[in-house]
């Protein structure tokens, strides 16, 4: 029977079928660049606090690695978080100089390295910003604490009569200063900083922010810009061979034999045969694909039917898990009685609404360098998760986690594509075979085919409505899609909500906003559809239906910026308007768009959005402004061009070539709408500002052309008569 829930649990997309089996620096190193000085510590899981070899440990009363205060006053912060284009990079230390009275440019940042830096937990879910950013504000606060504990016993006076600024206690009266550096310096403390921290270090008020709240762009945006920075797929080591792997020639295949012999021959060349796994190690990439492609001409595979993305919704349908174990098993979430509010209703709406797979298009795909070194590995390579990475692993080479090393250079992209670490693995059984260092970057062919996709997923929804336009009913369920962002935000007096797990026919994962791009996407659009059957104008019917305050506002103030009324008396024959919102992840976001639709001529594009995006305090409206705006193009290529086609297990369009993502020319002019909330904790915002590009844009086609737009991507077809 299906569970009843009183709330569907944050979403965590495990991957359903499993993966096929900046520069390093010791803690001598790290030490030396830094600086020396003293290091802060705070409650977290690190590898610090276990000799530099990335042991876990319990969080409870133990102090762990996170500032490193060097003598001439720069401070290091250490971080598990990885940055892949957010901007955590620059707002973490923004969080470290507000709390320390520092200026940013005396602050740097370690990310990402599991033998010296926190466990953060994975870079996902938007959770930097609500989880570390207040780890990382403690121990400033902490280290501030320090100082002026510090400054009071050297003067002997009291702490409420010294100012910390500009990175140094100052005695008012007599403008004395005690900085960092001598706190650095000092001996007397060095024993205090193994020690639990000083007691009430709070952390700074948000009217009282100096740093935080004001915009501040990419730290090393520079380098970026200039090419100077090396992501994973740049990483040099002495002596480096360079990988490639054989695919499979379809989904499912299986390899029945392959000859390595004539591959072996080759000059350089190591070649390597583990179960299903068969790799090359050459001096250069076009000799490794050389040698694979020798192996290709010989192996031999056994195929496996498979399904094609034209009956794709059937499919899931048909393979949809009704009963089993308990990871598998329908979740449903209830309120009142979905048959008593559907017999209340005087006007029902049916429908049904289909997302399709799409890939995440990282500009950087897939891509590791491993190194073995005295039975201990080492791997540069770009990831979300550094540990789970880790953790691949020591799990496929039999080796205690402290025996590996992951670290993760500042990366190409990644929106929740690259949680997995199959590449590292594949480097690391070619470098352990070679005996040296190996390379191994995924093709964009690879990267589309074998890493996973976001979800599909089939809707169908029933609603009812009162004489009043009011909703009585909502019965939504949900098939593979998942289940963040989908309970209705909506005033419904009786709901069902229902999530069927299917038999996917591809690998599937996390993805930016995961499900809720899905899940709002159907509710959106329906609740268009229901406002007309209400014979009302879609905001005003959602007003009528909303209770939730934040979500009011961002609806309210995106349609004062788009001025949503005026637009609606004004428009012209082929242009259409159309609104959504949402929440997610603690956020909320609303959008109105303007579209130009030609039925005759299968034309449409989108003029003009406007958005209203509301996530608590705002710490950054720089990089929060840029997270808006790459979410609003994202969303435009899933709502508009992106969809994954498939046939007898291969895919159809796996290149860019084939599979058009947005270019410069396809942005329309934004206007975005950052609603700060200082009376509220600030929370992520990569993910949710994504989920009502696509709705806006087909409730806008309907207004264009009077046809409902169902389904992802949004398309107008062409007039045959």
């Amino acid at each position: 029977m299906p569970d009843e829930m009183e709330g569907f649990e944050p979403e965590r997309y495990e991957l359903r079928e499993p993966p096929v089996h900046e520069f390093a620096l010791s803690r001598r190193e790290f030490v030396e660049v830094a600086g020396a000085g003293l290091l802060i510590s705070v409650s977290g899981v690190t590898a610090w606090a276990q000799r530099g070899r990335g042991r876990e440990t319990s969080t409870s009363g133990t102090l762990e690695s996170r500032l490193h205060i060097a003598e001439d006053g720069m401070v290091t912060l250490l971080t598990g978080k990885v940055e892949v284009g957010q901007g955590s990079r620059t707002e973490l230390a923004m969080a470290a100089a507000e709390e320390m009275r520092l200026p940013l440019e005396r602050v740097r940042v370690v990310m990402a390295d599991t033998d010296l830096t926190p466990n953060d937990g994975a870079s996902s879910g938007s959770r930097t910003t609500p989880s570390t950013v207040p780890a990382v504000r403690s121990a400033a606060a902490a280290a501030r604490e320090l100082l002026l504990e510090a400054a009071s016993r050297q003067w002997q006076m009291e702490r409420g009569r010294i100012e910390v600024r500009d990175g140094a206690a100052i005695d008012p009266g007599s403008n004395r200063r005690f900085g960092y550096p001598e706190l650095a310096r000092s001996a007397e403390l060095a024993a205090a900083f193994k020690q639990a921290l000083p007691a009430g270090a709070a952390v700074t008020p948000v009217k009282e922010w100096r740093v935080l709240g004001t915009p501040h762009y990419r730290l090393d945006g520079r380098d970026i810009v200039t090419g100077a920075h090396r992501f994973p797929s740049d990483i040099q080591r002495n002596e480096m061979l360079y990988g490639s792997v054989l695919r499979p020639p379809s989904y499912g295949a299986t390899l029945v034999a392959a000859d390595l012999s004539a591959a072996k021959k080759m000059p350089g060349v190591t070649a390597v045969r583990e179960g299903s796994f068969v790799g090359c190690a050459a001096p250069t990439s076009f000799a490794a694909r050389k040698a694979v492609a020798a192996i290709a001409a010989t192996a031999q595979w056994e195929t496996r039917e498979h399904p094609s993305s034209e009956r794709l919704f059937t499919y899931l349908k048909e393979r949809a898990v009704k009963e089993g174990g308990d990871t598998r098993r329908p979740r449903v979430q209830r309120k009142g009685s979905v048959e008593e509010g559907l017999a209340q209703s005087t006007r029902r709406l049916r429908a049904v609404y289909q997302v399709p797979y799409i890939q995440h298009a990282p500009m950087e795909p897939r891509g590791a360098v491993a190194e073995w070194e005295g039975g201990r590995l080492t791997v540069w390579t770009g990831t979300q998760n550094p540990l789970n990475a880790r953790g691949q692993l020591a799990q496929a080479f039999h080796l205690a986690p402290e025996k590996v090393r992951v670290i993760v250079p500042d990366t190409g992209g990644a929106f929740g594509g690259k949680h997995t670490g199959e590449c590292a693995i594949e480097a690391a059984r070619l470098a352990r075979e070679a005996g040296r260092p190996v390379s191994l970057r995924w093709t964009r062919a690879e990267e589309f085919m074998w890493a996973y996709f976001r979800p599909a997923g089939l809707f169908e929804v029933e609603a009812g409505l009162d004489a009043e336009g009011l909703i009585t009913a909502w019965d939504f369920t949900n098939y593979n899609a998942g289940t963040a962002g989908m309970e209705t935000p909506y005033r419904i007096p009786h709901t069902r909500t229902r999530f069927l797990y299917s038999d996917s026919p591809l690998r599937e994962g996390s993805y930016r906003g995961i499900a809720a791009t899905a899940n709002h996407f159907a509710r959106e659009c329906c609740m268009d559809e229901l406002a007309g059957a209400a014979g009302k104008d879609p905001l005003e019917f959602r007003l009528a239906n909303l209770d939730n305050a934040r979500l009011k506002d961002v609806l309210l103030e995106a349609a004062k910026r788009f001025r949503w009324q005026e637009r609606r008396k004004q428009r012209r024959p082929g242009m259409g308007l159309g609104l959504a919102c949402g929440t997610e992840k603690g956020s909320y976001v609303a959008a109105c768009v303007e579209v130009e639709a030609n039925r005759g001529k299968g034309y449409l594009r989108v003029r003009e959005i406007s958005m209203a995006f509301e996530c608590g305090a705002i710490l950054n409206p720089a990089n929060l402004r840029a997270q808006v705006e790459g979410a609003i193009i994202q969303g435009l290529g899933g709502a508009l061009t992106e969809e994954i086609e498939f046939e007898n297990g291969k895919l159809n369009n796996g290149s860019f070539a084939k599979y058009p993502v947005p270019r410069f020319r396809d942005v329309p002019p934004m206007e975005i709408a950052l609603v700060n909330r200082p009376d509220l904790p600030p929370v992520g915002a990569g993910e949710t500002p994504i989920v009502v590009v696509a709705p806006a844009i087909a409730n806008a086609v309907f207004d264009a052309t009077g046809v409902r737009a169902r389904s992802m991507p949004v398309r107008v077809k062409a007039s045959t008569s």
